[in-house]
């Protein structure tokens, strides 16, 4: 059980007064040292000095603070403050936090993380305190959602919103948006459904970032709507091509990360970059990457191409917008100037024959260390020819140990002659 006191709790007024006292927070002169208000009237019984030594940037975390304190003090002692911590401290009533706020006129940065807010009611004109606030911290607060809308209709400029760990699984849309937001942290609340993310298009259509974590365990299969922008990384929930085209739905959609997810892992790279970037037509980063207006036009060529030979029912929609914009292209002539990647390969030891496939970007070395296993002899006990079928000429020995193998233009049904190295 509290004493009554602690039930009363701290002032802000009280802490400030302690914290940037001249005894615990030494006075500093000079530019840039801090900002010293003097008022020319203490009123009687102040718990103020006669100068605190208060920078712009007001920390004030985890101080037991659950009121306001005397707003005139607040606001002779505040005026320069711009950035303002009141994290972890026992604020659960919205008209005590709006007499801090209202009485610091400069305020951009406000802090509320981890005070008890939870199922607190914020009346219309305790909301209005925080017009002038542009980034606002509520992490941790349990704060309800209909909150949430009433603070953003209320902040004309606000451009930074933090919501982590206040267990959301729904949100409701607000027929307000608030078009100057930028930057949205959701993260670690319980947002499952697709329809409710693109909710944070309508309401926020400037929206430019919204961090991952927990949207890994979205139903894709639900999203509809429009405007919004993301940056995804490692999206375990997109298993299928169509699931990546939903992100269309969100047409301001600029910067992706799509990286580690099974539904890409059976493309070559330059396939992957290719399909997603025809997919994503407002991206301008790929995985960290540029997209350049030419890189977009070969890549929705080759998506017209890739998907030639699918019956109808199998077309991503995709495809056919591309197919008005460019046509019904006809298959590239197929010329593959890359060294070939592996042969097939005869390898003679003594008596003994065996097929093997061979990886053309090893080295020599690395192909003697394959060798061990298939002719029992230990790498420095072999000496190796490579044998062109094709040639007229005899076994070339492959004596230098890092070169290539690409280099011998190695083909399919050539020989490889293994000789023990005599003592």
């Amino acid at each position: 059980m509290e004493p009554p006191e602690d039930m009363e709790g701290r002032t802000f007024v009280e802490v400030m007064s302690e914290k940037y006292s001249p005894e615990n927070f030494p006075y500093r002169r000079g530019p840039g040292m801090g900002v010293v208000v003097v008022p020319t009237v203490v009123p009687q019984g102040s718990p103020m000095k006669d100068r605190l030594n208060l920078p712009s940037v007001l920390v004030l975390n985890n101080c037991g603070i659950r009121r306001a304190g005397d707003q005139a003090e607040i606001a002779a002692f505040c005026a320069h403050v711009i950035e303002l911590d009141l994290s972890h401290n026992k604020l659960q009533n919205w008209h005590e936090i709006s007499k801090i706020v209202s009485s610091i006129p400069n305020l951009e940065f406000l802090n509320l993380s981890s005070n008890p807010l939870a199922g607190m009611s914020l009346e219309p004109r305790c909301a209005e305190a925080f017009s002038r606030v542009r980034r606002l911290v509520l992490n941790n607060t349990q704060v309800s959602w209909d909150t949430v809308l009433q603070l953003t209709r209320e902040i004309p400029e606000l451009e930074e919103l933090f919501l982590c760990l206040n267990e959301y699984s729904s949100v409701s849309a607000s027929s307000v948006a608030c078009p100057t937001l930028r930057l949205l942290h959701i993260t670690d609340n319980s947002l499952k459904d697709w329809a409710e993310v693109r909710k944070f298009g309508f309401m926020f259509p400037s929206l430019d970032t919204l961090p991952r974590s927990q949207l890994n365990q979205l139903d894709c299969d639900r999203v509809s709507g429009n405007s919004a922008v993301f940056q995804y990384q490692r999206m375990k929930c997109l298993n299928r091509w169509d699931d990546i085209e939903k992100l269309n739905f969100f047409p301001k959609l600029e910067e992706v990360r799509l990286q580690g997810i099974p539904l890409l892992q059976a493309y070559t790279n330059a396939e992957r970059r290719s399909l997603m970037i025809a997919q994503l037509p407002s991206i301008s980063l790929l995985n960290g990457s540029v997209v350049t207006d030419s890189e977009r036009e070969d890549a929705e060529r080759f998506f017209i191409r890739y998907y030639l030979d699918y019956p109808e029912e199998e077309l991503p929609y995709r495809y056919h917008s591309l197919v008005t914009k460019y046509g019904k292209l006809e298959p590239l002539a197929e010329i593959d100037l890359r060294p070939r990647c592996h042969a097939q390969v005869e390898v003679h030891c003594e008596e003994k024959v065996e097929q093997l496939n061979i990886r053309l970007d090893q080295t020599v070395a690395e192909l003697k260390k394959q060798l061990t296993t298939v002719v029992q002899l230990s790498t420095n006990s072999m000496r190796i020819y490579y044998i062109n079928k094709c040639s007229a000429f005899g076994p070339e020995e492959m004596k230098y140990n890092t070169r290539a193998l690409h280099s011998y233009s190695i083909q399919d049904g050539d020989e490889i002659l293994v000789v023990p190295k005599t003592k």
